[in-house]
């Protein structure tokens, strides 16, 4: 047995590890302030990850939330998800803009890039909405105030079933005024059956890729939710951590599982209609804070076939990032439900571990032992010791009057025998 050290402590709310080829780790800090913590996110530099704790700053004053790190071409490729864009920042700190304008902020954002055999950048672009309607969960989590126009675009042509979904009007100063809001529209906005939206690059609640340099940004595959996690097997197979929607909002559905996605060119993987190929009106998915979810977009037939995923994991775990070890596993991170926001009170504690995937068969298991973690939210194993490292974003848990989370309890672990201390012979 070999006890998990920490390699790294006193982070405020980390969400990335990278490391370069010469085995220097690189960590993102998201930026967000919770719990007083300072705004704007930075790089760490941490030049020997097996030997001591000390760190520099290479990069500050990021536009939060920090969502992914990427190591290519001699540089790192940083996720600034509030504000839809990715930077290229060089050795010397020096930045440059690849990518800007993505839509935003809403829900979910820009998401971390990774490099594909291609030569190119793949990253995800987070859906608006929980389920593809603009409601007043939005409002409560404060965008939709800010950016009451706001809403998700699609990746490939749609038809509108004409669903829309009657809620109080936080904007009007009468008492009891409600409004409507249909799908893919602002808010308070209707729409009626057999109404057209084109499709639009950039989009939301989807993979897309461009140039290192940010030009011939094109779309991959529409309809992944929010895939906060990206990687390219030695395969090159692309594959995607899928986080499931919640029972909130003016779209409630229940009991969604978070999906891992094998993510192929033009297809299309069933938000906001389709759950892993199953219909959202499927009984399994009743809310229990709204009706039953009805289909938004009309004429299913017209579009690719829904995809199915290679794992489900259990509702709200919240799979963020995943790494690939030399035995082929997939070790990944399950940040953990966000109760009462994502789901009613009541609803089990899931989450806040490790998890490991066996692409035979594609079967999935909890990673016994390790390191004690509040929020596991990235991994990936060190080029030149081949241990598992562990980011753990902190004490962070939300409750009826918002979040309660504590600064500097980030921290990043290393785990040398990760592999022995689990072997089931």
């Amino acid at each position: 047995m070999s006890e998990p050290v920490v390699v790294m402590n006193g982070l405020d709310f980390p969400t990335s590890l990278v490391f370069d080829p010469g085995g220097r780790a690189y960590v993102a800090e998201s930026g967000l302030p919770f719990g007083g913590a300072a705004p704007g996110g930075r790089i760490r530099r941490l030049d020997h990850p097996d030997q001591d704790m000390d760190s520099v700053v290479l990069v500050d004053g990021l536009a939060a939330p920090v969502t992914g790190l990427c190591w290519h071409d001699g540089a790192l490729f940083v996720s600034e998800g509030g504000a839809g864009r990715i930077t290229r920042v060089d050795a010397d700190g020096s930045r440059t803009t690849i990518v800007e304008g993505m839509p935003g902020p809403g829900n979910y954002h820009t998401n971390m890039a990774v490099a594909g055999p291609d030569g190119k950048l793949y990253f995800s672009q987070g859906a608006m909405s929980n389920l593809g309607v603009i409601g007043l969960d939005a409002y409560e989590l404060g965008w939709l105030k800010r950016l009451p126009h706001a809403h998700d675009i699609p990746g490939i042509d749609i038809t509108l079933s004409g669903l829309n979904v009657t809620t109080a009007d936080p904007f009007s100063d009468k008492e009891n005024a409600t409004v409507d809001t249909g799908s893919f529209v602002p808010f308070g906005t209707t729409t009626h059956s057999g109404q057209r939206i084109a499709a639009e690059v950039p989009c939301t609640a989807a993979v897309l890729r461009c140039d290192p340099d940010g030009s011939n940004l094109e779309l991959v595959a529409w309809g992944i939710r929010n895939a906060f996690g990206l990687g390219f097997l030695p395969d090159g197979r692309l594959l995607a951590l899928d986080q499931g929607a919640d029972d909130r909002g003016s779209r409630p559905i229940g009991n969604a599982p978070d999906l891992l996605f094998e993510v192929r060119q033009g297809r299309w993987y069933g938000w906001p209609d389709y759950v892993s190929g199953v219909p959202v009106t499927d009984p399994r998915f009743a809310p229990r804070r709204g009706p039953q979810p009805r289909f938004v977009l009309a004429g299913h037939a017209a579009l690719p076939e829904p995809e199915t995923a290679l794992v489900e994991f259990e509702p709200h775990v919240s799979a963020t990032k995943f790494a690939a070890a030399a035995s082929g596993h997939l070790v990944v991170a399950l940040f953990g439900d966000e109760t009462p926001m994502t789901a009613p009170p009541g609803h089990p504690e899931v989450g806040r571990g490790l998890a490991v995937v066996d692409p035979v068969g594609w079967s999935t298991r909890p990673l016994r032992g390790g390191p004690k973690l509040h929020r596991p939210i990235d991994v990936a194993f060190g080029p030149a010791d081949g241990a598992l490292y562990v980011i753990d974003f902190g004490r962070f848990e939300m409750s009826d009057d918002g979040v309660r989370a504590k600064a500097g309890t980030g921290c990043l672990w290393r785990w040398d025998n990760w592999e022995g201390d689990n072997d089931e012979g």
